[in-house]
């Protein structure tokens, strides 16, 4: 049975190649035997008119033939890339990724499946139709998706949404037909067959029922034939298992897509905790040479919330760092260098009057002393008053830990330190400058969200008040919130300005190195303090990762 299947699947591949040699064969013989028995003037004749006349007859065959095939079958429209690819090709297996605990537990179940496919059949079960990958790009979700297809051992087929798209209407559900008689042919002689479609709310975005100009017809017959197919209407799709990517919510996909029987399981593929960055800094860091001492603990603190790309192109940035500078190895600058020049750009010098770069010193002075002093959750693992993207200086600050849902104090903190500039350019100069703007704006969508949105604010008002319409608000109601935001924004200004009243010593130290570095990181920040009476801030290590990853090789990366 599988060696037929096998037989058929390679008439598939390879009909078209085998018809022309017949065609060919039978093209020459025939007319060698029929003019073998002609005159020789006759012969002659005959070959001359017919060698004068074969490029217009071929060209106009192929010309009839090509637009046929189009017209009838799709042809070309219809037509993918080759997406196949064996198993045996894929080197990447579950104990090679790194990270991706929970991810990689639910979609070990979907590879238990596909291996005992048989006996799951024989008590009357079914595998999985189709799995849902979710999640931020770059974490991995492609990754994931061929060490399931090697783990498994059965073929991985593999297109974007986008290749379905088309300006003709009906060529996508037409794919979306030819891709599943593929996946079908290579179940039925492999077993099962995965098909990977990442990109797939390109196609599976709700459907636009009653579009009044028919924008929406192409999209959503191509939908419709994924969910015939995904029923398994169409006979031998019982071992297929279609798994989709996309970074986008998961609410934008259309329900019918998402019900049980289709995408049974949904797997959210997420960016990777503390003990996973230094698991991902160890591996890519491992492609490179790199000091000794180099405190990987510490870096995957200063990457909170990268993906597992964003870390191995931090690792690159670094590499490259090193080399111009003509290092035999990449240092922690390096890395801190890297980090900056991703997230904050490239640096550039600009012509500053001394008072400018000094007003610019206090006013980031005054954000490190309102961050070092007074946040309970962030870190200042940088400030600078070099230029980078349009800010004449910066303060990189980054969370201690994985933060998913802040409380109030927190999210006071990050008010004070956006109004720290303001206080100290004010408690130096007696005057502002417009490197405040962008410091109010900050703090002030911040306060609002906490009072309109979040029930925080000193009255009794709570709830969400953007939802309702504003003519439905009355006009005491507006006052109170407004109010309660300018509290806010007022209150912290008060502590923040007491604050910098009270460690002016501080600041003015922090201004000197400014001033004469340019650049102070976490360590130079900390020893000012230290020196002007203040207990250091020292950062923890990551906790120890988890057995099972020590292992791996290949870092999750989409």
């Amino acid at each position: 049975m599988t060696i037929r299947h096998k037989l058929r699947l390679w008439w598939r591949g390879h009909w078209l190649w085998v018809c022309i040699a017949l065609l060919a064969a039978v093209s020459v013989i025939l007319p060698a035997v029929y003019l073998a028995g002609l005159e020789e003037n006759t012969r002659r004749y005959l070959v001359a008119m017919n060698v004068a006349s074969l490029p217009w007859g071929l060209a106009n065959t192929l010309v009839f033939v090509g637009f046929l095939y189009l017209l009838q079958f799709g042809g070309g429209f219809a037509r993918f890339r080759k997406v196949r690819i064996n198993s045996e090709a894929v080197r990447v297996r579950f104990t090679d990724v790194v990270g991706l605990g929970q991810a990689k537990r639910e979609a070990w179940e979907v590879v238990q499946l596909l291996r005992d496919r048989r006996r799951l059949n024989s008590i009357g079960g079914h595998i999985l139709r189709g799995v849902l990958m979710s999640g931020p790009p770059g974490c991995g979700k492609t990754l994931l998706a061929k060490a399931i297809a090697a783990e498994a051992g059965v073929p991985f087929l593999s297109v974007s949404g986008a290749e379905f798209v088309e300006v003709f209407v009906g060529v996508g559900a037409a794919r979306v037909r030819k891709l599943f008689r593929q996946a079908r042919d290579y179940a039925a002689a492999y077993g099962a067959c995965i098909i990977f479609i990442d990109e797939i709310e390109v196609i599976g975005r709700t459907r636009i029922l009653h579009d009044a100009f028919g924008g929406g017809a192409e999209t959503n017959s191509t939908q419709n034939q994924l969910l015939l197919e995904l029923d398994g209407l169409s006979g031998g799709g019982d071992n297929i298992v279609v798994i989709g990517a996309t970074n986008a919510r998961e609410d934008i996909l259309d329900p019918a897509l998402l019900r049980p029987g289709r995408f049974d399981r949904k797997i959210f593929v997420g960016r990777p905790n503390l003990a996973e960055r230094e698991l991902l800094f160890g591996y890519y860091l491992g492609k490179i040479k790199r000091d000794p001492q180099l405190d990987v603990a510490r870096l995957a603190r200063k990457a909170v919330g990268k993906t597992p790309a964003e870390i191995e192109n931090v690792v690159r940035e670094a590499a490259l760092i090193a080399a111009r500078g003509k290092k035999d190895f990449a240092t922690m600058r390096d890395m801190t260098s890297a980090i900056e020049r991703i997230e904050l750009g490239v640096e550039h010098r600009l012509s500053l009057t001394p008072r400018e770069r000094e007003m610019t010193a206090w006013h980031e002075a005054g954000h490190v002393l309102a961050l070092y002093l007074t946040h309970p959750a962030n870190d200042v693992f940088k400030v600078s008053i070099r230029q980078r993207g349009g800010a004449l200086g910066v303060v990189h600050s980054m969370p201690r830990e994985e933060i998913h849902s802040a409380d109030r104090d927190t999210l006071l903190a990050h008010i004070r330190v956006s109004l720290g500039g303001y206080a100290a350019e004010q408690l130096r100069y007696g005057v502002t400058t417009e490197g405040v703007g962008l410091d109010f704006a900050a703090a002030m969508e911040l306060a609002h969200k906490m009072v309109w949105r979040l029930g925080m604010g000193d009255s009794a008002l709570a709830g969400d008040y953007p939802v309702i319409p504003e003519t439905q608000l009355s006009e005491s109601v507006k006052q109170k919130l407004n109010e309660d935001t300018q509290r806010i924004i007022s209150g912290q200004l008060a502590q923040v300005q007491k604050l910098l009243r009270e460690e002016r010593p501080a600041a003015e130290a922090l201004v000197r190195e400014l001033l004469a570095r340019e650049e102070l990181d976490f360590d130079e920040i900390a020893d000012v303090m230290l020196k002007c009476g203040k207990p250091p801030r020292v950062m923890q290590p990551a906790a120890e990762p988890a057995s099972s990853e020590s292992g791996a090789r290949i870092p999750a990366g989409n």
